[in-house]
């Protein structure tokens, strides 16, 4: 009985002691700082700065007062830059839909003008061709050659 407890109070309560510590001082904080961001690190300075001012009974220079408004103007400045990003995100997006948009309407229409332009079958030989938008003059005098929509000033 006495080697029984000698064993639970001299090895399983220090090893389950260490297991304890391990999880709150390493897993857990671990934990802790994985999910901790840049924000709220800046957000805490001032709180930190106030704690120890409070703590140690001495007063608060200006300047340090100073440093956590600052502070809080970056997370102000930093949320209405956010916003302005996103807004330009937005606007570049929209430009990029109605390019797309357009081009594949100018595919839509190449593709109809290819389809209706067959290549593979050539005119007969006996058909008339289309008229000629510039004629000759059909004598050698001096007249002007005659082009069909366009009239002479």
């Amino acid at each position: 009985m006495w080697k029984r407890r000698w064993k639970i109070w001299t090895v399983d309560k220090p090893a389950a002691f260490g297991d304890l510590l391990w999880g709150v001082l390493v897993v857990q904080f671990a934990a802790f700082l994985d999910r901790l961001t840049l924000r709220q690190v800046i957000a805490f300075i001032p709180v930190l700065i106030l704690g120890l001012a409070y703590a140690h009974s001495i007063p608060i220079p200006p300047e340090l007062m100073l440093v956590g408004d600052l502070l809080a103007y970056i997370d102000i400045y930093s949320a209405l830059f956010l916003l302005g990003v996103l807004s330009r995100v937005t606007t570049v997006l929209f430009i990029v839909k109605q390019a797309a948009r357009d081009a594949v309407r100018l595919a839509m229409i190449l593709r109809g003008g290819l389809q209706r332009m067959d290549l593979r079958h050539r005119r007969e030989s006996g058909t008339k061709s289309r008229q000629r938008l510039a004629r000759r003059a059909k004598t050698d005098d001096d007249r002007r050659a005659v082009i069909h929509g366009l009239a002479w000033a």
